[in-house]
């Protein structure tokens, strides 16, 4: 079993003492074994020398749209259900395997150089095996599923889906890769969003979600329109609906979550829903300003995710968890929001979100070896003297201060060099898969 001994790092735990420790902590196989000072290095295959480097758990982020990341730059300056309805649709359906194929690993190369490790993705309607295989290829975990479309009115042809061909497909996908690569991969029924779904549908997926033991993970109360669409055919506000059908349980992870009002909250309280939170997607949509601290008071598990390329337009941690913090202050006062409380959010706070938090998220001996290793001598993150390490990381880190990830413990990027994603091939073939699926549109 390979072995690996990261040596002299301030280890960030993000344990539930909040542990900071400068020492070393030994990877064997995909496991963290040991953590302390002067690890021997007998029998260890590899040493890294982490001396002036801060080892932290690997982001989580919990909503991403890889099928989108092509997209990046073709759907500015819109509202939600324009920026769907105008662009974003039709752009799904002129998808084919291989321009699916390349905007993931596009997806995850950015991810990955940001230092996530794990991600909660939502694909579009069709040619999802080719997001998975370049998932499984690029060594990067995830829970993943196909877009569930049956409903909705201006919905291109290529994406509207009869339901049991959409419940049928899910199955097919579930079976193949649910537990793929040694659990690195997981599967989650994603039905796009009440708008876009019959209950029959929805019905479906809450059976089948519990027959199989998945996530569900679904858009809701993201825009005031999306909310006025769904009171007027459903009679009733998204998460009351959700709890209506039987939907609204452990499982659910709800993307946005930004115009809830107080029987809402009590719903995602008491029926243990998850949040994902999605600031720098929200403000350029303008969507709203999710109320996370209200959320999190209430013992709500909030995570945070980038979403997709097109409405952000990047996928950086680093610039969510900024964004996580500021634009609370502007509301709530300069106390709220500090810098433990949000990468908490980006760590043990995305491994509660997808049900992970025993495997994933911190630095503790058992848990899967995610990690990331950051540069921090440089100008904009000094001086180092007596520092906040949380404020280093949050306020004045950026993604290029990630120097190593490791996930499961296989070095995905070292000294920002990635292992596992071609880069100028994923570049390049990014820009014909594009060009092609534009000449389509």
């Amino acid at each position: 079993m390979s072995s690996i001994l990261i040596r002299n790092a301030v280890v960030m735990t993000m344990n539930a003492a909040d542990d900071i420790l400068i020492g070393d902590v030994l990877v064997t196989g995909n496991k963290i074994t040991r953590i302390g000072p002067n690890i021997p290095e007998n029998e260890v295959e590899r040493v890294i020398d982490a001396g002036g480097k801060v080892l932290l758990p690997g982001f989580i982020q919990t909503h991403i749209h890889l099928c989108q990341t092509l997209f990046r730059g073709r759907a500015d300056d819109l509202e939600l259900i324009d920026w769907l309805r105008q662009r974003i649709w039709p752009l799904e359906a002129a998808h084919n395997e291989e321009s699916v194929y390349y905007s993931a690993l596009l997806g995850i190369g950015e991810l990955i150089r940001s230092g996530t490790t794990t991600i909660l993705d939502m694909e579009t309607v069709s040619h999802t095996e080719s997001a998975f295989q370049a998932i499984l290829e690029s060594g990067i975990r995830a829970v993943s599923g196909k877009v569930m479309m049956d409903h909705g009115t201006e919905v291109p042809p290529a994406l509207q889906e009869k339901t049991d061909q959409s419940l049928k497909e899910s199955v097919e996908l579930l079976e193949k890769w649910h537990g793929a690569a040694g659990g690195r991969i997981e599967y989650a029924f994603c039905p796009r969003f009440v708008v876009s779904c019959t209950e029959e549908l929805l019905i479906g997926v809450r059976d089948l979600s519990a027959q199989y033991g998945v996530k569900v993970h679904t858009h809701a109360s993201e825009n005031k329109e999306e909310i006025s669409i769904v009171e007027s055919e459903r009679g009733m506000r998204n998460v009351v609906y959700l709890d209506h059908i039987g939907l609204a349980r452990p499982n659910l992870i709800l993307a946005h979550s930004i115009w809830l009002d107080e029987d809402e909250k009590r719903i995602i309280r008491e029926r243990g829903v998850k949040v994902t939170h999605c600031p720098g997607s929200n403000l350029k949509l303008a969507s709203g300003i999710a109320e996370v601290p209200e959320l999190l008071e209430e013992g709500i598990h909030v995570g945070i995710g980038a979403d997709g390329a097109p409405c952000n337009n990047n996928l950086d941690m680093f610039q969510e968890m900024r964004l996580t913090a500021f634009i609370q202050k502007v509301k709530h006062g300069p106390t709220v929001m500090n810098a433990k409380t949000v990468l908490r959010m980006a760590t043990m706070g995305g491994a509660h979100v997808l049900g992970l938090e025993d495997k994933i998220g911190s630095i503790e001996v058992g848990k899967l070896a995610d990690l990331q290793l950051l540069d921090l001598e440089d100008f904009h993150v000094y001086p180092s003297f007596d520092a906040d390490w949380y404020s280093r990381v949050v306020y004045a880190a950026t993604r290029g201060d990630v120097d190593t990830v490791m996930i499961d413990g296989q070095i995905v990027m070292e000294s920002r060099i990635m292992k596992t994603v071609d880069k100028p091939l994923v570049l390049r073939e990014a820009d014909r898969t594009l060009k092609e699926l534009l000449a389509r549109l």
